[in-house]
C-alpha cells in the first residue's frame, strides 16, 4: 500500500501483481486488440480476429487470471472495512470483475458496485462474434454490478439488447433501463463524460499555449486551416479524412492553395502492428495529396507527430474547421474543447458515431464517418459559410453542451 497526500484523510493506492506473461495476456492480446477492436468496430471480420488455442490460454491464464486478482483484493477490502463501500471499476479491462466479487469471493459486508465504460458498446449482433464462452463471462460479468454508466444513451441500450440477445435467463426493461439476473437488478445509465471548462480556459491563456499558437500562426496563418487532432489509431479514421480532402480539392478547386489540412497526431500503441501499419496509411495518403496538389509555396496536409498539449489548445484556439470523423469513440473530447477555446468562429465537422454527438448536434455539421464525398462537401460548406452563420452554429452547441 502507497499513502498519496499529507492531509488527515488520506488516500490508500493497493497494486495487485500479475506475471510479466498473465499481464501480456490480459493487455496484449485480450483487452487491447481482441476487445477494444471490438467495440470500436476496427475488426475486417473476413481475416480477423482468429480465436486459436493461443488467444483462449490467453484468456484465462491473462484476462481471467488477472481480473480475479482484482476481484479478490477489492472483496478483502470490503470485508476489512467497518464502512459499506462503493467499488467504482473503469472500462473493459476488467469486465470479470464485479461477477468475481459477488458471486466467488462473497466479501462479508455491506457495498454497491458500480462500473463505467468510457467506451462504445457495439450492437448484439457484434457482440455475437465473440465465442459465447467469452460473451457470456462479460455480460454475467456486467450484469453483477448495481450501477452500470456508458457514455451515451445508445450504448446504455446497446448493452441491454446484448444481454437481451445473448444472456439466456435475464429480464430486461428498456423503460427502466434496468436488467434482472440471478436475482439482482443492473440500472444502466448514460453520464456523459464533461471537460473542466473553467480549467481549460485558463490553461489557453498561459504562456507556453499562447507560444506554440504564434509559432502555428506564423507558419499557417497565409491559409484557412483544417484542423484535426487525434491519437494515431484506425477508429479516429485519419485516411478517410485525409481522402476527404483530396476529393475537396479536386471537386472544388477554388480552395487550392488557399486552405491547409493541421493534423496534430499522438502516437498511440505503436507495439500493436496494426497501429504501426495504420501511421505508414496515414503518411502515405498525406504525401500523395502534398504531391498531387501542393507546389508554389503551398503544403495541402501538414502532419505533425508528437504528445503535446500544450500546442493541441494552441490548434484549437486557430481552426477554421475542425474535423472529427471518427469511426467510433466513447466520447471524444477534442470536439467539446475545440468550440470552448476556438477564437476564429470555426466550425466543427462531427462523425455521428461519437459520443460527442448526442450533445453537440445542434451546432455542428454532421457527417457519416465512411461517407468521404459528404465529409469534402460539409469541410466546403464549413469553409465557405458567412461568419454571421457560423458564429449562430457554434453558439447553438454551446448552448446545447
Amino acid at each position: 500500500k502507497v499513502p498519496l497526500g499529507e492531509s488527515d484523510e488520506q488516500v490508500w493506492v493497493h497494486f495487485v501483481a500479475p506475471s510479466d506473461a498473465a499481464y501480456e495476456g490480459y493487455y496484449g492480446v485480450i483487452a487491447n486488440p481482441l476487445l477494444w477492436f471490438l467495440q470500436h468496430s476496427m475488426w475486417n471480420i473476413f481475416r480477423e480476429p482468429t480465436i486459436n488455442q493461443t488467444v483462449w490460454r490467453h484468456w484465462e491464464e491473462g484476462y481471467v487470471a488477472v481480473n480475479a486478482l482484482f476481484a479478490q483484493e477489492i472483496a478483502r477490502q470490503i470485508t476489512s472495512s467497518s464502512q459499506p463501500a462503493l467499488v467504482m471499476l473503469q472500462d473493459y479491462h476488467l469486465y470479470l470483475v464485479p461477477q468475481l466479487v459477488r458471486y466467488k469471493f462473497r466479501p462479508k459486508g455491506k457495498y454497491t458496485l458500480a462500473h463505467f465504460i468510457h467506451i462504445p458498446w457495439p450492437g448484439a449482433e457484434d457482440w455475437g462474434l465473440l465465442p459465447t464462452r467469452m460473451r457470456r463471462a462479460i455480460v454475467e460479468g456486467l450484469c453483477a454490478v448495481d450501477l452500470l454508466g456508458f457514455q451515451t444513451r445508445e450504448d446504455g441500450l446497446n448493452f441491454i439488447r446484448t444481454c437481451e440477445s445473448h444472456l439466456p435467463g435475464c429480464r430486461v426493461n428498456y423503460r427502466q433501463g434496468k436488467v434482472w439476473y440471478r436475482n439482482h437488478a443492473t440500472y444502466v445509465r448514460d453520464f456523459p463524460i464533461s471537460i473542466d471548462v473553467d480549467g481549460l480556459k485558463q490553461f489557453a491563456e498561459t504562456e507556453e499555449v499562447n507560444s506554440h499558437r504564434e509559432q502555428l500562426l506564423q507558419l499557417h496563418s497565409d491559409w484557412q486551416i483544417l484542423m484535426r487532432i487525434d491519437r494515431i489509431e484506425p477508429s479516429k479514421n485519419i485516411v478517410r479524412g485525409f481522402q476527404a480532402f483530396d476529393e475537396l480539392l479536386e471537386l472544388h478547386p477554388e480552395h487550392r492553395g488557399r486552405v491547409k489540412f493541421l493534423a496534430l497526431l499522438v502516437p498511440s500503441r505503436m507495439d500493436v502492428n496494426e497501429y504501426g501499419d495504420y501511421l505508414d496509411e496515414v503518411m502515405g495518403i498525406a504525401g500523395r495529396v502534398n504531391a498531387k496538389y501542393g507546389g508554389n509555396g503551398w503544403e495541402p496536409i501538414r502532419v505533425l507527430v508528437e504528445e503535446n498539449y500544450p500546442r493541441a489548445v494552441a490548434g484549437l484556439q486557430i481552426y477554421d474547421v475542425l474535423l472529427v470523423n471518427s469511426i467510433a469513440d466513447g466520447m471524444n473530447l477534442v470536439a467539446k474543447e475545440g468550440p470552448i477555446v476556438n477564437q476564429r468562429e470555426g466550425v466543427l465537422v462531427l462523425s455521428e458515431r461519437t459520443g460527442a454527438y448526442q450533445q453537440l448536434e445542434p451546432g455542428v455539421l454532421v457527417i457519416s464517418p465512411l461517407d468521404v464525398h459528404g465529409t469534402a462537401e460539409a469541410i466546403h460548406q464549413a469553409l465557405t459559410m458567412p461568419s454571421e452563420e457560423r458564429g449562430a452554429l457554434a453558439g447553438r452547441g454551446l448552448l446545447e453542451s
